[in-house]
């Protein structure tokens, strides 16, 4: 049973590198672009502590930790970790840039310091470096985002923006990588062995899977069929998924081939289908938006114009 929720859990994060052409398509409405933008910026970080606690009570008995000492390690200790190292981090930012002790270039490295230090405080704990850094980020942004105006936003204020861009600029390129050795050296592997289960379960997981349950979460968001549509078919399965299935694999669970060799079908159908997709799909919907706006100004679709849509800059995004 908790091989087969890890299964779910490990499937259910989208990937906005995947998905950027879908995102990042001025002719897709604003609301919509930046609902699947944080979507995919956050829920990789939500999964987390369910894994954690799967993947505990699936190894539990087999010399793993079991669920209650996970738990306090992974979520609450390495959570407190997160927290204090993030609001450390931005305090620290904030100073330097009031003071004038640092110039913009250097204020970036900060940045990717912070999770880089949270991860490595957690592992000395055996707490979860993931989840610590996730929380780090919160925890950073905030207080960034809190930040008073005067003379740290006239220096070029240490905003979330500004400070992150060489974490971003480095994580799509980590995340390409990532991509360029999963195709070499994980699905080719697995295509030896592929069973017609695992390519039944990969499409029944992108689809019904996806869009039933982002069907029944937006009904009563008020947006028409083709919105539902576009949102529930662009959830692509990609870097989150393998990062979680190697952390799967190194506990070796007995069901670890399978469950491995499912999600590595999962996601390499997922970067077919979906880059395949979203330049025709984005297009199509695009079009629908554009004549119905005309006939109905007041769509829900419209509800944000695009200078008001949330910044959707890559799948590293604080």
């Amino acid at each position: 049973m908790w091989e087969l929720a890890l299964v779910g859990v490990i499937l259910a994060p989208t990937d906005a590198a995947l998905g950027q052409q879908a995102f990042s398509n001025k002719r897709v409405p604003a609301l919509v672009r930046g609902g699947l933008g944080v979507e995919s910026g956050l829920n990789d970080g939500l999964v987390l502590p369910f894994f954690v606690l799967a993947l505990a009570a699936a190894g539990e008995g087999e010399g793993h930790p079991g669920v209650v000492v996970t738990f306090l390690r992974a979520l609450l200790l390495s959570g407190a970790i997160g927290l204090a190292a993030g609001w450390a981090g931005a305090g620290v930012l904030r100073w330097s840039v009031a003071r004038d002790w640092s110039t913009p270039a250097w204020r970036q490295f900060l940045t990717f310091a912070v999770p880089v230090i949270t991860y490595a405080l957690c592992a000395t704990v055996e707490g979860s470096g993931f989840i610590g850094a996730w929380v780090a980020g919160l925890a950073f942004g905030g207080r960034l985002r809190g930040a008073s105006s005067g003379r740290v936003a006239r220096a070029e204020g240490p905003g979330p923006t500004q400070s992150a861009t060489f974490s971003e600029r480095l994580g799509l390129l980590l995340a390409s990588v990532s991509f360029l050795v999963f195709g070499a050296v994980i699905l080719g592997p697995t295509l030896q062995h592929l069973t017609w289960r695992m390519v039944v379960y990969a499409l029944i997981s992108l689809t019904a899977v996806r869009m039933l349950p982002v069907a029944l979460a937006m009904a009563d968001a008020g947006l028409r069929a083709a919105s539902v549509a576009y949102v529930g078919w662009f959830g692509p399965r990609g870097l989150a998924s393998l990062v979680f299935g190697l952390l799967a694999f190194e506990e070796h669970l007995p069901g670890t081939t399978l469950l491995n060799g499912v999600i590595a079908v999962t996601v390499g159908l997922s970067v077919l289908l979906h880059g395949a997709t979203a330049p025709f799909l984005g297009n199509r919907y695009g079009d629908w938006f554009a004549r119905t706006l005309r006939t109905e100004p007041g769509l829900r679709e419209n509800a944000l114009s695009a200078d008001n849509a949330p910044g959707i800059r890559g799948p590293h995004s604080p």
